[in-house]
């Protein structure tokens, strides 16, 4: 039986509503490229949430989904990259950023499940 793994990210919208429709409206239809590239990297699903400016990316993957495998395949298909730096004209990294991150992967302080 294959384990699922959650995994929630962070990231900062540019704070201007034009640019945050723009965004949203992107996402309304991603590329086909781009929908291939996640469900190819082992992401069984993929939600992102708003509220502000904030972003917060929901991703359930399969237990063979790795964050380095991903970034590898990214490098190395361009209509990614061209996603991306698209995508980066309305996006800003979090305060907490290093150089060069994006999405950050947030850490899991709470969980509460209900008992059957």
């Amino acid at each position: 039986m294959s384990q699922i793994k959650r995994y929630n990210l962070l990231l900062d919208l540019v704070d201007d509503i034009k640019l945050i429709k723009e965004y949203e409206a992107y996402h309304l239809s991603i590329w086909p490229e781009i929908e291939e590239s996640i469900l190819n990297a082992g992401i069984l699903s993929m939600e992102i949430y708003r509220v502000g400016n904030r972003l917060s990316m929901i991703i359930e993957a399969d237990e063979h989904f790795s964050f380095a495998d991903k970034a590898d395949g990214d490098l190395k298909n361009q209509k990614v990259q061209e996603w991306e730096k698209l995508m980066w004209k309305y996006q800003q990294a979090l305060p907490t950023a290093k150089e060069g991150e994006k999405w950050l992967l947030a850490e899991k302080i709470f969980s509460l499940t209900a008992q059957k």
